[in-house]
């Protein structure tokens, strides 16, 4: 059976994620990560939570996870079985096997299964995205690496640009609205942009204060899908007002 191109590309992922994270579990803690005050057990969690997501949708790029059957308790296996020896592994290289790092793993990958088994992919690609923006906004904010402020200002950026184009993916599938509507551009601001005031009240709230400047920026990022999507959505219906009826009905069939 041929793959989608969605599983294609989530299967390229996983080959450099899960790799990825291996190396960095078999390598001293970067001292940046004590300096950003970012717990090592978020970081396990959130690592297992993303690794659980491209493995389940790589293999069931269209299904949601059903407890009933076997697909669900063999990926858990596999993620557990992972963690276990991922700790086990890093007593050899320098760091010491903690039974609480391999909880927050096997947390992290239980919590995307049950997510998994909630949400079919977008929906879920959009909650997973959210939760590791708003520990990438904290740790950027720490700048614990003294980034120079034009790296920090593209992470912002890429960050909720990626967030408001899920977002306006998922909208396609559950609201008969479509770009250029006005409901479709209040419905494309709203989530975004409701997201990113929660991130940033939550910062200012807990200490990490307020940015002006990341809000300017990802505020940007947001405007600029939003905005880019809507003038090809105009475009497109201009060119389909100067055609004749039946060509207009067969460009928009894409014949």
């Amino acid at each position: 059976m041929a793959l989608l191109r969605r599983q294609k590309l989530i299967i390229i992922l996983l080959l450099f994620y899960w790799p990825a994270i291996f190396i960095l579990a078999h390598i001293p803690v970067p001292q940046f990560v004590y300096q950003a005050q970012l717990s090592d057990k978020t970081i396990h969690y959130f690592a297992y939570l993303v690794l659980v997501f491209l493995l389940w949708f790589s293999i069931n790029p269209d299904k949601k996870a059903n407890w009933r059957r076997a697909g669900v308790w063999w990926t858990l296996l596999v993620v557990v079985w992972y963690g276990a020896f991922d700790e086990w592994l890093q007593s050899y290289v320098g760091r010491n096997t903690d039974v609480m790092d391999f909880a927050a793993n096997v947390g992290g990958a239980l919590t995307g299964l049950i997510l998994l088994s909630i949400f079919p992919f977008w929906p879920a690609c959009l909650v997973i995205t959210g939760s590791v923006i708003f520990v990438l906004t904290n740790f950027i904010q720490a700048n614990p690496l003294n980034l120079p402020p034009v790296t920090t200002a593209a992470l912002y950026l890429f960050s909720y640009a990626s967030f408001s184009l899920l977002w306006i993916r998922y909208m396609y599938d559950i609201l008969p609205i479509k770009a250029p509507q006005p409901k479709w551009l209040i419905g494309a601001l709203a989530m975004p942009t409701g997201f990113l005031l929660s991130v940033t009240l939550f910062s200012a709230v807990t200490g990490g204060g307020f940015k002006l400047r990341a809000l300017v920026i990802s505020a940007a990022g947001i405007a600029a899908v939003v905005v880019t999507i809507l003038v090809i959505a105009l475009l497109r219906r201009r060119r389909t007002q100067k055609l004749s009826p039946g060509d207009a009905q067969g460009f928009l069939n894409g014949r």
